[in-house]
C-alpha cells in the first residue's frame, strides 16, 4: 500500500512527508534542479516501509539504545523489548513506527500528531515550516501516563555524502563505545574527529555520542553546489554516524547521550509527570555556493 505523501514548496526547495510512515521526511529537494538536500528516497525506499530507508524521522520517547531491557522510573522498571532487525536493543523509541495524524497542512506549514501508548502514553507532534531556502523542525512530547518517565528527544536526518563534503559542528567531549555501540568512556576530541572548523569527513567508520554542543552546524558540499547552515535548540548532544563506503552521513541533534538512562545522573534526560512536555528544534538552511 502506497502511504500518502504530503507536501510544503517555498522559492527554492520542495519538502515531501509521510505521516504514516512515523512522520519521516520522504525527500527534501531544490525545486530548480531536484537537487537532494537530505539522502534521496527513491520508490523502492518508499515502498520498503521503513523510515531508516527515508530522509529524516524523529526519535521519541527516547533516541538511540537502551542497554538492560529497558530503565527505572520512580514507579519502577519499565521493560522494554527490541524493536528493530538490524539491532539487539531497543533503538530510538516507539514514535518512528507508528502513523502519524495530520492536524493542519497550510501554505508554508504541515503540523503532524502521534497518540501513543507504548511504552507509556505520550502525544508527540511535529511541525514543519518552510521558508525561502529553511527547514524548520519543531519535535514535541507531552507525557500522558499516570506515572512519571524518563522523556529524551532526537531527529535522524540522512545527508549525501561525497568525498568531499565537509562538517562543522563543535563539541567539547565525545562517547567512546564498546563492540555493542554504547558508550563507555567521556574523553576529550581526537584530532580526526575535531569538527571544530569545516574538515572532510574521516574515512573510518564513526558512531558516537559528542558532547557540550552549541548547536550549530555546517554541512559544505562543494561538489554538489551547495551547503546547509543548521540550528539545533534543546539538544546539547550530537550523534555522528559515518558508516565507510556509503554514500550518505548522519548529524542527528539530541537531547541526550546514547544509554542515558543508565549513566550517572541521566544526563540530557527529563523526568515528566502528566502533562508535561520537552521539545527539540533543528533548522536546515540551504545555501547555493560555487566552490
Amino acid at each position: 500500500m502506497t502511504p500518502t505523501l504530503l507536501e510544503l514548496e517555498d522559492e527554492l526547495t520542495r519538502l515531501t512527508l509521510a505521516p504514516e510512515l512515523g512522520a519521516s521526511i520522504v525527500n527534501w529537494t531544490v525545486r530548480s534542479t531536484g537537487q537532494p538536500l537530505l539522502r534521496h528516497s527513491d520508490q523502492h525506499a518508499l515502498n520498503t516501509g521503513l523510515p531508516g530507508k527515508l530522509a529524516c524521522y524523529p526519535l521519541a520517547p527516547w533516541s538511540n539504545r537502551i542497554a538492560e531491557g529497558g530503565f527505572d522510573c520512580p514507579d519502577g522498571w519499565l521493560a522494554l523489548t527490541p524493536n528493530s532487525l538490524t539491532d539487539p536493543l531497543p533503538i530510538h523509541g516507539s514514535a518512528w513506527q507508528q502513523p502519524w495524524q495530520i492536524v493542519s497542512h497550510t501554505r508554508d506549514e504541515i503540523v503532524l500528531q502521534l497518540g501513543s501508548t507504548t511504552p507509556f502514553a505520550y502525544r508527540a507532534r511535529q511541525r514543519f515550516h518552510l521558508s525561502e531556502g529553511k527547514l524548520s523542525i519543531g519535535l514535541q512530547v507531552t507525557h500522558l501516563a499516570e506515572h512519571t518517565a524518563w522523556h529524551g528527544l532526537g531527529l535522524h536526518p540522512y545527508f549525501p555524502r561525497t568525498t568531499g563534503t565537509r562538517l562543522q559542528a563543535q563539541a567539547r567531549q565525545v562517547w567512546l563505545c564498546d563492540s555493542t555501540k554504547l558508550p563507555i568512556q567521556l574523553t576529550s576530541i581526537p584530532k580526526d574527529w575535531d569538527f571544530s572548523q569545516p574538515r572532510v569527513l574521516p574515512e573510518t567508520l564513526v558512531d558516537n555520542g559528542f558532547c557540550e554542543w552549541d548547536g550549530h552546524c555546517l554541512i559544505q558540499q562543494p561538489d554538489l553546489g551547495y551547503e546547509l547552515e543548521c540550528q539545533a535548540t534543546g539538544s546539547d548532544y550530537y550523534l555522528l554516524y559515518c558508516p565507510v563506503g556509503l554514500d550518505f552521513f548522519c548529524i542527528e541533534p539530541v537531547s541526550h547521550p546514547v544509554n542515558a538512562h543508565h549513566l550517572p545522573g541521566r544526563p540530557g534526560l527529563r523526568l515528566l509527570e502528566q502533562g508535561q512536555s520537552t521539545e527539540l528544534g533543528f533548522s536546515l538552511h540551504y545555501r547555493y555556493a560555487n566552490s
